[in-house]
């Protein structure tokens, strides 16, 4: 989880994927910024949505880590998540709930992900929008793409928060709606879900809820594994935060591999967008290029692992200047191995005539994306 009548500004609705703990000192510097917030209706029959959705993140994680700004600079990308729904959320809360703020944290967005599950409810979208609006921060800049992204299946003007008071606020601070119907597209205009994308500058599309991924062995799989091992060890931990930053990216490596090898493939290509998945709160290189004037400046050696809390500046330097260089060697063979398994997946589907044309969540929402980044002066590769 970041617009529209003269740049990014006028009607920008980005509601991000925001992940669970902001960054501290070791953020990076001011730069254009892409924030995603991703409203996931969570009541019954929604299991397929949130399936769709554990994959969603990393598709979107590359296709965002391919954007660009009309100055060649990367920006950076925030998510945001909320589910809305679940009756234990509480009828004076409109059943909606912050599940992360905006944040450069994707493995705990993704563990929010693997741990969510269906639960009878009312679903209040106004509420939930006006709510995304409300309490994230988002960017003051004109010059950001700011997105929100609602799913769900029900009466879209269920609730005593009407969709227009969410809509003004959202325009008045330039992010965009877009809305996603879990059902056909005329059930979805009957339900009222095509109002708020017409009022706030954004899409209405539908998904199929439930549609299935054919998943398809294939000899790149492998090679991805090892990659990913490869890339892990360049990971070099520092502060508070560092064993368990290294500790959830383990345990969310291990949740997106037991989801099958598509969700495997997915989760690897994420991890070699280095201006997506970033870990600059607990990893040395990530911070040290995020700020490199400043972060030995700042750094506290008591902080480091002990083989490292006796090396000197320079030694230091030589360390992340080396795994730096050997972790962009590895996200390039896994960008280049990811083209390659992706044609061959193409390729058997046309052999076996598979290939499904239904909307899924990772197919809307990438296509709004590829599209939408336009209006602020921003293009995806």
């Amino acid at each position: 989880m970041k617009l529209f009548f003269s740049g990014c500004a006028a009607i920008a609705l980005l509601t991000a994927f925001s992940f669970s703990n902001p960054k501290p000192s070791t953020s990076k510097p001011a730069q254009r910024k892409i924030q995603v917030a991703i409203l996931l209706d969570v009541s019954n029959s929604m299991d397929g949505l949130i399936e769709q959705a554990k994959a969603q993140l990393w598709d979107m994680v590359i296709t965002l880590g391919k954007a660009q700004c009309d100055d060649k600079t990367i920006p950076n990308v925030e998510v945001a998540l909320y589910e809305y729904g679940r009756p234990a959320n509480g009828a004076d809360k409109g059943f909606v709930k912050q599940l992360s703020p905006f944040t450069n944290d994707l493995d705990s967005v993704s563990k929010l992900l693997f741990g969510l599950v269906t639960n009878g409810g009312d679903e209040y979208c106004g509420q939930v929008i006006f709510n995304s609006i409300d309490e994230l921060k988002w960017d003051s800049s004109p010059d950001n793409y700011k997105v929100v992204f609602i799913a769900g299946n029900e009466d879209f003007l269920q609730g005593s928060l009407h969709y227009t008071k969410s809509c003004d606020k959202a325009k008045n601070k330039g992010v965009i709606v877009n809305t996603i119907y879990c059902g056909s597209y005329e059930q979805g205009i009957r339900e009222h879900w095509n109002l708020l994308g017409e009022c706030g500058n954004g899409s209405y599309t539908n998904i199929n809820k439930d549609a299935k991924e054919i998943i398809i062995p294939t000899p790149y799989d492998s090679t991805l594994i090892v990659l990913n091992g490869k890339l892990n060890t360049t990971y070099v931990g520092f502060g508070a935060l560092a064993s368990g930053g290294m500790a959830k990216q383990a345990a969310a490596d291990q949740m997106n591999f037991d989801a099958g090898s598509e969700m495997q493939a997915k989760r690897i290509a994420a991890k070699a967008q280095s201006n997506a998945y970033w870990n600059g709160t607990w990893d040395m290189i990530d911070a040290y290029n995020a700020d490199s004037s400043n972060y030995f400046k700042k750094l506290d050696k008591k902080t480091l692992p002990d083989s490292l809390k006796n090396r000197s500046t320079q030694e230091l330097k030589t360390l992340v200047w080396e795994k730096t260089k050997e972790r962009t060697e590895v996200q390039n063979q896994i960008n280049t191995i990811s083209v390659q398994r992706n044609k061959y997946i193409e390729q058997k589907k046309a052999e076996m005539r598979t290939a499904s044309n239904e909307p899924t969540l990772e197919s809307a929402v990438n296509k709004i994306l590829r599209e939408q980044v336009k209006r602020c002066n921003m293009v995806i590769q």
